[in-house]
């Protein structure tokens, strides 16, 4: 028999805090106080202190010289600079892990880009982003490099912040039709196409993110 683990103060703190900035819930730029978190999550100051310094670390959050803590903002040319390094890290674990793949693997994969697609028809854009992020950490995973999945993980949150801000247009359709795509070719067992449909789904949504975010 599984049983769910509880979250400690921290993780529930952390999961809370870094949802409301993947969805803009909390925008760029507010400020983070402490007591205030604490306060409105019910929970003492030591536990927001610490789920605040995993965000800083991951990029979320921006800590000034005078210690003030704020969302951080998102321009294009970080969120250009972002889908590059998410590519480097994304594809690089991809093409070390697609000949692991197992038919297991693969039922999974298919299990979760259904629920991506799903999401994406109920409009939950955070549902969506963390079932299109699991496709792709299943493929991360079986490359059996945990070094890779730890960066992958600092950069993740913000790039479902992203997602986020450009789920307008046809951005998130460059998801859909790449994971169907590319497990497409898993499944006929075409790994090295599919490691280059795959790569694919950056190059196309970096275009999409140029032409998009922050458009005049």
């Amino acid at each position: 028999m599984s049983f769910a683990v509880p979250l400690t103060r921290r993780e529930a703190v952390l999961r809370q805090l870094r949802e409301e900035i993947v969805s803009a819930a909390l925008p760029a730029g507010t400020v983070i106080k402490d007591a205030e978190v604490a306060a409105r999550l019910g929970v003492s100051i030591t536990p927001v202190r610490e789920a605040i310094a995993q965000l800083a670390a991951e990029g979320l959050i921006d800590i000034a010289p005078n210690r003030t803590r704020h969302v951080t903002g998102l321009t294009q040319k970080s969120a250009l600079e972002l889908v590059d390094v998410m590519m480097v890290l994304a594809c690089a674990g991809v093409e070390w892990g697609v000949h692991n793949l197992t038919a297991t693997h693969l039922e999974r994969m298919r299990a979760r880009l259904d629920d991506f697609v799903d999401a994406l028809r109920r409009d939950d854009v955070t549902a969506a982003g963390a079932a299109g992020a699991d496709f792709s950490t299943i493929m991360i995973m079986a490359s059996g490099n945990r070094e890779l999945q730890t960066h992958v993980d600092l950069v993740v949150a913000r790039t479902l912040r992203l997602l986020a801000h450009t789920a307008r247009g046809d951005a998130w359709q460059v998801w859909v039709d790449g994971y169907t795509e590319t497990l497409a070719l898993l499944e006929r067992g075409e790994c090295d196409a599919a490691v280059a449909r795959y790569r694919q789904i950056y190059r196309d949504y970096r275009a999409r993110v140029e032409a998009l975010l922050y458009e005049s």
